[in-house]
């Protein structure tokens, strides 16, 4: 990897333009992506551009105010998580407007930010759609990330989920989803506790419950993956 270089909004910007495809806007709409603010950039791209810059949160929050749809993915990639405030989360959360906007900070940003739990707490009966997404895609995403975390902490979003299962918007189901079967993945006693809701889910008279622990029945209960786990 080449040396990161200290750079400015406006030239991140420039070298975001030059990845510029708009042709991309068309495919990034019909996967249900809000294109009104977006360049046409592809994930890969913009992730080399933020591999390129030293991480600075100054300059992440110039990105974020832009508005523009890939320079706030860019921001999440090159924030500091020490220096994110519980404000800053709040105030960037209500700004989503497009899932991946949402799911890229989450995973690049907000689930490693020392308010993570607090926001969690705060935003998964959050009536905005995209701010609750935004507790569930945390909790996927840290499941993920936190290899050494304790059990403890994954079994006590197992409610969390339960309690917004039957909310039938289609991205925040799918974020709670996601949630649940990345719980189930992280080792044999959560993928246990994980498929026991997913099973009281999938046996629910609420469609949207239905379809949540439906979907995670069928990836989690499967042999191989057990194999794997234990």
């Amino acid at each position: 990897m080449g040396i990161r270089q200290t750079k400015s909004a406006s030239q991140l910007l420039a070298e975001l333009e030059m990845f510029s495809i708009p042709e991309n806007r068309l495919g990034m709409a019909r996967f249900g992506i809000d294109v009104s603010s977006a360049l046409g950039v592809l994930v890969p791209n913009i992730r080399s551009v933020g591999k390129s810059v030293v991480k600075n949160h100054v300059l992440a929050e110039e990105l974020w105010q832009t508005g523009i749809h890939e320079a706030r993915i860019l921001a999440s990639l090159i924030d500091i998580p020490a220096e994110v405030t519980r404000d800053q989360m709040d105030r960037w959360a209500n700004d989503f407007n497009s899932w991946d906007v949402c799911d890229q900070v989450c995973g690049n940003l907000f689930d490693r930010v020392i308010f993570a739990e607090r926001a969690i707490s705060d935003w998964h009966q959050d009536e905005r759609e995209f701010v609750k997404r935004a507790a569930f895609a945390m909790i996927a995403w840290r499941a993920v990330h936190l290899k050494n975390a304790p059990d403890a902490l994954f079994e006590a979003y197992l409610p969390l989920i339960e309690a917004a299962s039957n909310d039938n918007r289609n991205f925040v189901r799918k974020a709670v989803n996601w949630a649940l079967r990345q719980i189930g993945k992280r080792n044999i006693v959560l993928h246990i506790s994980a498929l026991n809701v997913a099973s009281r889910l999938a046996a629910s008279s609420d469609g949207a419950s239905r379809w949540i622990g439906s979907n995670a029945v069928r990836e989690l209960d499967n042999a191989a993956l057990v194999a794997r786990l234990g």
